[in-house]
């Protein structure tokens, strides 16, 4: 994690600049059909006092330098765009609270937290937004965390707000780190800096572009066997990764820009008994939970499928990385929804999972950005309709094991709401304290009976879940959280 108070600097003296992949992330933010925008809802079990919470986030981005760091783009492309320490930082443009109306309940948090999620990030600031929810039923509260794709992953979203939370609810006081030192950079300067540096950065784009592909052909060329047969296997494994792996869902072709999430809970413990009773891991048992809940919601339908594409981030992220950035890939699914038998479905997603984590070619999409960045911005949003050949992307967020707190108040459950890219629908897992949540974010385009796919989630996960016992799944409510949680550490 960025702890320290001087900013990056790049050989020439320039800032820290953007990668290609994150370039493109930053780029979607204007559009709403490719927009990033990570959320994280947080129930809390009381309302925290405003100051102590405004200071938690004062300390984070004090830690850390990326929460207040901006993007500057040279008016023309001379150089790289660059994360740049805001001279105008305005923590309170960042830090904010509202209330919602009698009586508090889960679904207007959730159609709340869909409101922010739709709005554009301004791309002039620091890509975040915190806000502190009050008026939920039975006096507690919950913490709205709105950010970027660009800014960094899921997993490296849980690194990079760690130092909000503390592991009691009353901890003794820390010192402030110091301001970080800003940088007055202004898109022409950068512009001036990129041309002052030419001929070298004339053509550092397209280099850099050739670079990402000539690098990964390096390290088939270098295969041990032969280069001509690394090279083949290596084309046949880019086929395979981004190819198509089934026909698309008749009932999840339309998009819109109209969506809705439902969430449902569940014991951590409950989903490990299910996953170790069938063979698999608790992701192997998610996603077969899954397949589960979309098997039934199309068989009411009377439009049963087999199988349908699906795709599933895996992180890349090392302990010696940096919070910020994106440093995961896809792995693409032939989910099969039309197994009946819950642990046969285990046992499929699991073997697909394994093959496809060995393919050569996984870090196909890494390749390929530093030429997609040079794109213009149609292009880019054409590419993102035709690249992206799923319906749903679901995605496996662990957080932290142990109870946490914030201001004072403690976090009961963690919901995470993702983007859609290009996809009908965006489901995360996320496990914290003891408890796993699941959110569901749909295109209403794609999924046109609410209740009914709220019924169909539940009973998918209740289906896995009964391998390993009695456990049940339950709708995301309110009032009807535990408070009890297994103990553990955060990290700091």
């Amino acid at each position: 994690m960025a702890t320290s108070d001087v900013p990056e600097l790049d050989a020439a003296g320039l800032p820290e600049e953007l990668s290609p992949f994150d370039q493109i992330l930053h780029r979607g933010e204007a559009n709403p059909r490719t927009r990033s925008g990570i959320l994280t809802l947080e129930i809390l079990d009381t309302t925290p006092d405003w100051d102590r919470f405004r200071n938690r986030f004062e300390y984070a981005s004090r830690k850390v330098l990326r929460l207040r760091q901006k993007v500057v783009m040279p008016t023309l492309p001379t150089v790289a765009p660059r994360w740049v320490v805001d001279p105008d930082f305005n923590l309170d443009f960042h830090v904010r609270r509202v209330r919602v109306p009698e009586p508090g309940s889960m679904r207007q948090l959730i159609d709340l937290a869909e409101i922010a999620l739709q709005s554009p990030l301004d791309i002039s600031r620091p890509l975040w937004t915190a806000t502190l929810v009050e008026g939920l039923d039975g006096g507690r509260a919950a913490t709205m965390l709105h950010f970027s794709h660009a800014v960094t992953d899921g997993v490296g979203g849980v690194e990079m707000f760690a130092s909000v939370y503390d592991l009691e609810r009353d901890p003794p006081s820390q010192p402030v780190p110091p301001l970080p030192i800003p940088q007055d950079l202004s898109p022409n300067d950068l512009m001036r800096q990129g041309i002052n540096r030419l001929p070298f950065t004339l053509f550092g784009a397209a280099r850099g572009a050739v670079g990402g592909a000539v690098g990964a052909l390096g390290r088939v060329v270098r295969d041990p066997v032969s280069s001509v047969g690394g090279v083949v296997d290596y084309a046949r494994s880019s086929a395979r990764v981004m190819g198509s792996v089934g026909e698309p869902s008749p009932l999840l072709r339309r998009r819109s820009l109209s969506t809705r999430t439902e969430a449902i809970d569940m014991a951590l413990s409950d989903l490990h008994k299910a996953a170790k009773a069938a063979g698999g891991s608790i992701n192997d048992a998610y996603i077969a939970a899954l397949c589960g809940a979309l098997r039934r919601y199309h068989d009411a339908l009377g439009v049963p499928v087999a199988r349908l594409p699906m795709a599933v981030p895996v992180s890349l992220r090392s302990e010696a990385d940096p919070a910020g950035g994106n440093r995961f890939v896809g792995i693409n699914l032939a989910a099969p929804i039309g197994v009946t038998d819950p642990k046969q479905r285990v046992a499929k997603v699991r073997a697909q999972m394994t093959r496809k984590r060995e393919e050569r070619a996984l870090d196909m999409i890494g390749a390929v950005a530093p030429i997609a960045s040079l794109l213009p911005d149609q292009i880019l949003e054409a590419m993102a309709g035709s690249v992206v050949n799923s319906d749903v992307q679901a995605s496996n967020v662990p957080v932290y094991s142990g109870d946490t707190y914030i201001a004072g108040a403690k976090v009961l459950r963690q919901y995470g709401i993702g983007p859609l890219p290009g996809v009908a629908m965006m489901v995360v897992l996320v496990s914290r304290s003891g408890y796993c949540t699941v959110t569901a974010r749909y295109d209403r385009a794609s999924i046109t009976d609410p209740d009914l796919f709220a019924r169909c989630l539940l009973d998918g996960f209740d289906e896995v879940l009964a391998l390993g016992g009695p456990g049940r799944a339950a709708p995301a409510a309110v009032a009807d959280l535990s408070t009890s949680s297994s103990k553990g550490n955060a990290p700091q």
